[in-house]
């Protein structure tokens, strides 16, 4: 009796690339979704808040 096929790798790689390979979505930023309103500007403003610092940490 022949042996079975244990495995075979035939046409996965054309699979594959038929859609492109992604890269992972980077999350730079936690969603705010459900979150409540005053935490929410919150945040706004301390995002504002480290944009400014960052500015100021790059021109010294």
């Amino acid at each position: 009796m022949a042996k079975s096929k244990n495995h075979t790798n035939h046409n996965q790689n054309k699979k594959a690339h038929r859609n492109g390979i992604k890269k992972p979505k980077s999350t730079r930023t936690r969603s705010l979704k459900g979150v409540d309103a005053k935490f929410r500007r919150n945040a706004l403003y301390a995002l504002i808040g480290s944009h400014k610092a960052r500015a100021e940490q790059k021109a010294s």
